[in-house]
């Protein structure tokens, strides 16, 4: 079991530092911090991948199980009971993880700012893994189908007739609908979301330029977490692009194309930030969602995943600071040095994929 407080572990390259905490994300997201795909996160040669985690909460025990079996559906338990849904399992166990590949919110696309607000999204309220899911089903049904009216067209077949199109309306009344309970909540969060992240990024830049985030969706400006307008707007915005839909074969319109705008004063952060900025901004949105997530009642762990070596000494300092006040941290190093001395907590060397503490 680790302490309360920091827990250091330090090991070479590719001994296993990653995988213990990526399984605690994973258990956490049901999704990796390092992959998009489950296959990787298995053993050359074996069929499924097992997680199991004590959870302990003041006087609360849980014990999380989840078997990843890639191409088929995982399996989770609690306390020994199975549960019906792995996303029943989110929740048990909360979260932060920064790591290099965090970079990626800023200068990767879309997806991985959406993979964010979603991820917290849901730690934050379960429910809405579901809602996520009903709305990824849908959106799959409907890309489909306008895939096929996309083929048929191409290959001078005739185009949908009116039973395909009265189908295509069912499916934007569902995309409508799922759509617009995911977006109400992506800005809800996004209002409880903004000052952490500024506040975050006024402490470890020293104040420098004021960082903003803004939602950014095809349904245009001053978006509010009203489901019904949200709705409403949604499925005008689907009829309105319906004929291009149609030629390209895929949905123009919802929340699985909209994206989260980072600035720092007036300026765009993508394109304009420098690579010290560019670090700043992502420790930024991740511990404005550990803060988030502390203020909601429930401290979630800190991980840290082999990223004090990439920074400078002002931003190893304030991280430290972070990482010296959460109730529990866990930091992975390939070296010890790289780790501040203010950090003093228990240490454990790691060591094909063997964990030893050492201290």
């Amino acid at each position: 079991m680790f302490d309360e407080g920091p827990s250091i572990l330090v090991g070479p390259n590719g001994h296993g530092k990653t995988n213990l905490v990526e399984a605690l994300v994973y258990l956490a997201n049901l999704r990796s911090h390092r992959v998009s795909a489950d296959a990787p996160l298995v053993r050359q040669g074996c069929e499924q991948a097992v997680v199991r985690a004590e959870i302990v909460h003041e006087s609360r025990r849980l014990l999380a199980e989840l078997a990843i079996v890639p191409g088929k559906s995982n399996k989770a338990r609690l306390n020994r009971t199975d549960l019906k849904r792995p996303r029943e399992l989110i929740g048990a166990l909360k979260a932060i993880a920064f790591a290099p590949e965090d970079l990626a919110l800023v200068r990767g696309e879309p997806s991985a700012r959406r993979r964010y607000l979603d991820e917290l999204l849901c730690s934050r309220y379960p429910r809405f893994a579901g809602v996520r899911a009903d709305y990824e089903r849908v959106l799959k049904q409907r890309n489909t189908l306008l895939r096929t009216a996309y083929l048929a067209k191409k290959t001078g077949g005739r185009g949908p007739g009116g039973a395909e199109m009265a189908t295509l309306d069912a499916w934007d009344a569902h995309l409508a609908s799922h759509g617009a309970e995911l977006m109400a909540g992506r800005l809800a969060l996004l209002d409880d979301l903004a000052e952490p992240v500024a506040k975050a990024h006024s402490r470890i830049a020293d104040g420098r330029a004021e960082m903003t985030l803004t939602y950014e969706s095809e349904l245009g400006d001053g978006l509010t977490a009203d489901r019904e307008v949200l709705e409403a707007r949604l499925a005008a915005a689907l009829a309105g692009a319906r004929s291009k839909e149609v030629e390209r074969g895929s949905t123009l319109v919802g929340p699985h194309r909209d994206d989260l705008d980072l600035v720092l004063g007036t300026l765009p952060v993508k394109g304009y930030a420098s690579h010290g900025e560019t670090w700043s901004v992502a420790l930024a949105l991740r511990l404005g969602a550990f803060e988030l997530l502390r203020a909601d009642g429930t401290a979630p762990i800190l991980i840290l995943d082999d990223v004090f070596a990439e920074l400078d000494a002002t931003r190893r300092e304030r991280l430290a600071e972070y990482a010296e006040a959460a109730p529990q941290t866990l930091i992975t190093c390939a070296v010890a040095g790289d780790v501040p001395d203010r950090l003093t907590g228990a240490r454990y060397d790691v060591w094909e994929g063997e964990v030893k503490r050492v201290l």
